[in-house]
């Protein structure tokens, strides 16, 4: 069966494994409601919730990545039938009651160590954001939101995708080759970003972000759903009920946080702006005006001309399986793990060209198992992504429940015989994703429900975003980079000025992000909201940005991380700063040391999200971090490294 569960060998088998879950949980609720209020109950809670998780979990993998319809349709079907069970048992006041009973008796909670008193206050946040307190009315109508809520967020996520079509005749007849004829028509797909044709990415700008009432429509219902229920739990807006717990804990730091930053950044992004100008102006110069569908074409053509970095010529450097030992070789150094390839069972796996990784300590042994699905394959989808299958828990029997994860990546498969190279960018993306694998296997908590990755936003990517300032650092990569033919090293010159090219127009890059995230936070504050979230979007852009708006356009409806990430999009910024604050501070001189390797799995990694996260972030770097702090971190992350300028001028 699949990743080992019995059940799963054919697509028939969710339904069991479900009802098997579902029959679990309700012995399990009569259970905690009998059980005098202790520690014990925390443990059943978190039980409760393994048992449904260890199937929801999966089931949110295998609904996107298996290749089979009937599997993908199953897991779809389990994954929409134990979230309704969810909902219902965050709204089941008798459940709730067990909980609150143990939180309101002050001798047995200042029993509790600090992880089982957070672990009961999170199950608790999940009762009272899902309306407990409310009479049955209103919690009958937060139920009915939550559902809605749902529904409009899978329909919002597939309308971001969907292509545009446009009559071919309104396109000049020089670059309809660029776009896919259905009949008399174009289907625009995309942005087209890297074509050097200004005209085609204009048209294609146009017509992708073309408005559409219907995406409009369930975009403001979504935006209006999330804050009724926001409302009705008892928060401002959404974006405070979205925030608590987080490491910026509320709206406000998080408005400082980016109106500081795009403060920092102004001078930076005009400097960018000018530069991608002249670019411009040298390649077309009767239109040399810089528009939204420039920044990215142009910051790259900038790229290449300063520092001829040809991913070509990197690739052969970075086989998969020299990136596969250089990671095994550093976790090895910092942390004393490695990884050890394992025979899969008939069935466990999805594609032939899965492979499982053991994750094992030097002297604690098996902390867990990586499911590396690689490749590229038809349907399957092209992000790359971390997906927990089993959390990790401490059981009743004294044993730990081992974590499982997969990381997904989309490699283009290799000619026979060739090894898989990658590109500089697919390999700095390896690195990251391992970086959240990595705080799967060590946040070995004694509750599932805060394990790992199981932590707040804006903490989780710091742990990712980490690996890759190890991923761009020449004494990590002269570790493993060698030629696949000639097993030359990578040479030195050739790291640094992969490095500092990705520094050109990066103020102007950061300063796209900080308009995303502002207008996320707008959309997800006070409402009714002031205007349309197109005049939001134009005014937002203009004033954040800076490229001006276009008229018809609504990129806004293309934001799928409003699904995802709604009121939190600024969290891979704030992850940035932090991770950027601990290499500088605890690896830049050494990436290899073992006492800070140890030191940053004590005070980060282990806890998962069993401790709050600005405790952990104090703990690492030993002393608690400003909003200046971040932003100082951030931006001179930007300032080129004098050294290897000299040496390239």
């Amino acid at each position: 069966g699949l990743f080992g569960v019995p059940e799963l060998s054919c697509p028939e088998g969710f339904q069991e494994a479900q009802d098997k879950a579902l029959q679990e949980s309700e012995q399990l609720v009569q259970k905690v409601c009998s059980t005098p209020p202790g520690p014990e109950t925390v443990m059943i809670f978190d039980q409760l919730s393994d048992s449904l998780c260890r199937v929801a979990d999966l089931a949110d993998f295998v609904k996107v990545a298996h290749p089979d319809f009937a599997f993908r349709e199953a897991a779809e079907e389990a994954c929409r039938n134990i979230g309704t069970v969810v909902e219902k048992l965050n709204t089941d006041v008798e459940l709730c009651q067990s909980l609150r009973r143990l939180l309101a008796d002050e001798t047995v909670t200042s029993s509790l160590d600090p992880e089982t008193r957070r672990v009961a206050e999170l199950f608790m946040f999940d009762f009272e954001i899902s309306g407990i307190h409310l009479d049955e009315e209103k919690r009958k109508k937060a139920v009915d939101l939550n559902v809605r809520i749902l529904d409009l967020c899978n329909e919002f996520l597939i309308g971001t995708h969907i292509p545009n079509k446009i009559d071919k005749h309104v396109l000049p007849e020089h670059i309809r080759y660029n776009f896919t004829a259905e009949g008399n028509y174009l289907q625009v797909a995309g942005l087209h970003a890297d074509c050097p044709d200004d005209l085609v990415r204009e048209a294609a700008y146009k017509i992708f972000l073309h408005s559409n009432a219907k995406q409009l429509a369930r975009l403001e219902e979504l935006l209006a759903s999330r804050n009724s229920l926001a409302q009705l739990v008892g928060y401002d807006t959404f974006a405070h009920r979205a925030l608590q717990g987080t490491m910026a804990k509320n709206p406000e730091t998080v408005r400082q946080f980016l109106e500081k930053l795009s403060e920092q950044l102004s001078k930076r992004t005009q400097k960018d702006f000018e530069m991608m100008t002249k670019a411009k102006t040298k390649l077309s110069p009767h239109n040399s005006m810089l528009m939204p569908w420039d920044h990215p074409y142009y910051s790259g053509v900038l790229r290449a001309e300063r520092y001829n970095i040809d991913p070509g010529l990197y690739c052969p450097f970075f086989s998969l399986g020299a990136c596969m030992e250089g990671l095994n070789s550093l976790f090895s150094q910092l942390l004393g793990i490695s990884l050890y390839a394992e025979q899969t069972k008939r069935g466990e796996i999805w594609s032939e060209d899965v492979r499982k990784l053991a994750v094992v300590h030097e002297t604690e042994g098996l902390l867990g198992y990586i499911y590396c699905d690689f490749f590229q394959r038809p349907d399957k989808p092209h992000q790359d992504c971390h997906f927990t299958v089993r959390g990790g828990r401490l059981k009743e029997n004294g044993e730990y429940q081992l974590p499982v994860v997969v990381l997904m990546l989309s490699l283009p498969n290799s000619a026979r015989g060739a090894p898989t190279l990658l590109s500089p960018g697919m390999m700095e993306n390896l690195f990251h994703e391992m970086g959240h694998a990595m705080h799967s296997m060590l946040g070995r908590t004694r509750y599932q429900h805060v394990t790992g990755t199981r932590c707040p936003t804006d903490f989780a990517e710091v742990p990712s975003i980490l690996m890759e300032y190890f991923a761009n650092d020449y004494r990590v990569v002269n570790q493993f980079a060698r030629h696949y033919k000639t097993g030359q090293p990578l040479p030195k010159n050739m790291v640094s000025r992969l490095c500092e090219s990705k520094k050109v127009c990066a103020a102007a890059d950061m300063q796209l992000q900080v308009f995303y995230a502002v207008l996320d936070q707008i959309y997800h504050g006070k409402h009714p909201l002031k205007k349309s979230t197109t005049e939001i979007l134009k005014e937002t852009q203009e004033k954040v940005y800076g490229l001006p708006y276009v008229p018809n356009t609504a990129w806004q409806l293309r934001f799928s991380h409003l699904v995802g990430y709604g009121a939190k999009y600024y969290s891979y910024l704030m992850s940035r700063a932090v991770a950027s604050m601990v290499w500088k501070q605890c690896f830049a001189q050494n990436p290899f040391d073992r006492a800070m390797g140890e030191r940053y799995r004590r005070e980060m990694l282990a806890h998962g999200g069993g401790k709050e996260p600005m405790l952990m972030v104090q703990g690492m770097l030993q002393k608690s971090p400003s909003v200046e702090d971040f932003v100082d971190a951030l931006v001179s992350d930007l300032d080129h490294d004098f050294e290897t300028f000299i040496m390239d001028s």
